[in-house]
């Protein structure tokens, strides 16, 4: 199973969760500040590695070559690790699944073909693998998925332009997509970028208990 770690919420009874996913390089050391910085008394954070070791940190593919090879790969470890998150007690209802740049990617593969219904997608800064083939390939609860993607006009690693085709391709195949531009490159745009983040989580966590309350 992929390498992770569980912050557990101050709230101690709660199961909400949110899966993480870092950038290429990266590794769970760097989104050790997201619970800090989020403020989410109720959230518990299960941060991951990818399984392939890249100068000091991981990857989740071969982004230079045939990326799909390892997406695949990558995918069916992360549906190994959410099925053992829910026989752990960490229902997908409740699950927010983010990443950034190639954990966006991720992010949004495992939103659109996982099985059962998260409570949000969050993705930062990435793109989409294969977005017409994904289209034609959608579990039967994506496009009851809600999706918040954010992206920088600045970004000189993603540029956005191929992002917001992509992003059109899957709103117009009736995805529930909210696509946010930020003047930034490739990284988080501060407190700005973080406060939409954690209002759309909040509102995720508001549906879920609305629906489960009727």
């Amino acid at each position: 199973m992929l390498d992770h770690e569980l912050i557990p919420a101050r709230e101690t009874q709660s199961r909400r969760l949110w899966i993480m996913l870092h950038g290429l390089g990266d590794s769970i050391e760097g989104y050790r500040w997201l619970p800090e910085a989020m403020d989410l008394p109720w959230m518990n954070y299960l941060l991951v590695n990818a399984p392939d070791e890249y100068y000091g940190g991981y990857s989740w593919f071969d982004f230079a070559g045939d990326m799909v090879p390892g997406v695949r790969r990558s995918r069916q470890m992360l549906f190994e690790l959410l099925d053992h998150q829910r026989a752990q007690g960490f229902p997908t209802e409740q699950t927010i699944f983010g990443g950034f740049s190639q954990g966006c990617l991720m992010s949004i593969e495992i939103g659109l073909r996982y099985p059962h219904r998260f409570a949000g997608i969050v993705g930062i800064s990435g793109y989409v693998c294969q977005p017409e083939q994904l289209v034609q390939e959608l579990s039967p609860v994506a496009k009851e998925q809600r999706i918040l993607i954010t992206h920088g006009t600045r970004d000189p690693m993603i540029r956005i332009e191929p992002v917001r085709q992509q992003m059109a391709i899957l709103r117009n195949a009736g995805l529930n997509i909210r696509f946010h531009e930020f003047m930034k490159a490739h990284t988080i745009a501060g407190n700005e970028e973080l406060d939409l983040i954690r209002r759309f989580v909040c509102e995720c966590r508001a549906v879920q208990q609305q629906s489960s309350a009727g």
